[in-house]
């Protein structure tokens, strides 16, 4: 697979294409450059080699790793910490207050993604390596962390899709590293012109009220950039909000209706996929686009989610 050179966002900001899943513009890394150099997100273990490899092109050293930041411990996100952590020796990693005890101990996050990989998850994510606390730095609502002299990023309690999921406000740019708590952008469709941002609602801890919530801070920060886990940038973070927001009400209503009718996930997947395809034909994107290779994923991972919350919602 051949390397990409990072996305320069501005003069601070990077972004390095980890290839999750095989997938050129899936999942990144960002590398702020600021007095602490610091990563947010690694991706899972086999996008290591593709964030070494970026830090390596754009002049830094594995040794000048100061802080490495993960929204929350899914494995797409966190599950190459460990892996990284070995080749940083003066990197910390900084968690929410409900991931530490994942990322020393994986065992119970890796079965999780076992039982959705299925015969996939080797090949997706090995190997997982715990983290030793004394190398973790816990990090809650309210929080800050002073990575430069006129940088000190903050942090905000942010579930809905996971309740170990924070995210990371950078004042210099005034943007916000959101995770998947407030969906994911397909850099696949803004080529063609479409801006598409769908939430993200996998299981265990989908809770689209708290999504909401999250949502609505985030609208009323009037941020001028999101940096997605999934992937890239924006600076139209009023309509990327608006949008989720309303595919959020739209996801939920096709999954009260599916489950009312007694119908399973694939079902789901199904109907999600063909919104999602209705609302493209009305762009003029065909149904055998290349960008339907993660959106047929997200659908399935995104039905089996909201399956598993109707399910909690009757218990």
């Amino acid at each position: 697979m051949e390397e990409k050179q990072p996305i320069q966002l501005d003069e601070r900001i990077h972004l390095i294409d980890g290839f999750d899943l095989g997938v050129s513009e899936r999942t990144g890394s960002y590398v702020i450059n600021e007095e602490d150099l610091t990563i947010v997100e690694t991706g899972p273990s086999p996008s290591i080699k593709h964030v070494k490899e970026g830090l390596k092109s754009l002049g830094f050293s594995l040794e000048e790793v100061k802080y490495i930041i993960v929204t929350h411990i899914h494995l797409d996100h966190a599950g190459g910490a460990g892996l990284l952590l070995r080749d940083c020796p003066n990197a910390t990693i900084v968690v929410h207050p409900r991931g530490e005890k994942h990322l020393v101990n994986p065992k119970k996050l890796a079965a999780s993604a076992r039982a959705v990989y299925g015969e996939s998850f080797s090949d997706l994510f090995d190997p997982i390596i715990s983290v030793d606390a004394d190398r973790l730095l816990v990090k809650g609502e309210g929080d800050t962390l002073k990575i430069g002299p006129e940088c000190t990023l903050e942090f905000l309690d942010t579930p809905g899709h996971a309740k170990h999921h924070f995210s990371i406000y950078d004042p210099v740019s005034r943007g916000m590293f959101t995770g998947d708590t407030v969906g994911i952008r397909y850099e696949q469709l803004i080529r063609e012109g479409v801006d598409l941002f769908l939430p993200t609602t996998s299981p265990n801890q989908f809770d689209p009220n708290a999504m909401q919530a999250a949502i609505n801070r985030m609208m009323g920060m009037k941020l001028e950039r999101i940096y997605y886990g999934h992937f890239g940038m924006t600076e139209k973070t009023n309509q990327a909000l608006r949008q989720v927001s309303e595919w959020l009400d739209v996801f939920v209503e096709v999954g009260e209706q599916i489950v009312a009718e007694r119908k399973g996930y694939d079902d789901l997947a199904q109907a999600l996929l063909g919104k999602v395809r209705q609302h493209l034909r009305e762009f003029g994107i065909p149904d055998d686009h290349e960008a339907y290779i993660v959106i047929n994923l997200d659908m399935k991972v995104s039905a089996l989610g909201m399956i598993d919350y109707f399910k909690k919602l009757k218990q």
